[in-house]
């Protein structure tokens, strides 16, 4: 079930949002124009691995990778859509990227991998102060997982998720479903998706301002 504390917040942050801030598209239907593109030790050209087709974002998995936004974005709703084209693999949304890296940037993951979607992954040394380190020694990629069984849809189905950025806290929905809340010191950055593992389709990617 959700907390109060966390019920609290999102309707705060939908009340925020209804106060006629627009909804922007970070995905035109046509082309990436307004993202940039890592690729694990630039193996093969971006192109090869993030493409567009019928109006989605083609991410082909392999090579590791991801693409970000230009611009970095603060206290806003991200909605985005995916699904597997032909079998559930792995992939994930980059959450306030401080400084894009190869392979991996400084940021939050929201875990897309089958099965897991809605855990948060953290990435080039961030933190969330719901992350509880267990022995000496922290993990490569630490994790704070979901709250709630998986919600996510079979491979070839539609997913989306609602994702509530406001002062640092970031508040995941999965197909609806409340899975995740993590609260970050830093308060802006890039958004990115992820190349890992299989053929994943995105689309209707939008941000609106809190």
């Amino acid at each position: 079930m959700v907390s109060r504390a966390v019920l609290a917040v999102v309707l705060l942050v939908f009340a925020g949002g209804a106060k006629a801030q627009k909804t922007g598209k970070l995905f035109n239907g046509k082309d990436l124009s307004n993202w940039n593109f890592v690729v694990d030790k630039n193996a093969v050209p971006a192109e090869e691995v993030f493409n567009v087709k019928d109006g989605e974002i083609h991410i082909k998995g392999d090579p590791f990778g991801y693409m970000y936004t230009k611009e970095k974005y603060a206290d806003f709703k991200l909605h985005v859509e995916w699904r597997w084209r032909d079998e559930a693999s792995n992939s994930g949304i980059f959450l306030l990227i401080e400084e894009p890296k190869n392979p991996f940037p400084n940021g939050i993951e929201c875990q897309l991998a089958a099965g897991k979607a809605g855990d948060f992954v953290l990435l080039g040394g961030s933190d969330l102060i719901e992350f509880k380190q267990e022995g000496e020694q922290r993990p490569a990629f630490p994790v704070v997982p979901r709250t709630n069984a998986s919600s996510e849809k079979p491979a070839g189905e539609w997913n989306y998720a609602n994702i509530f950025v406001k002062d640092g806290t970031i508040t995941v929905f999965i197909n609806g479903v409340y899975q995740n809340t993590g609260t970050n010191r830093n308060k802006s950055g890039h958004i990115g998706l992820q190349s890992e593992g299989k053929d994943v389709l995105f689309r209707n990617i939008t941000v609106t301002g809190l």
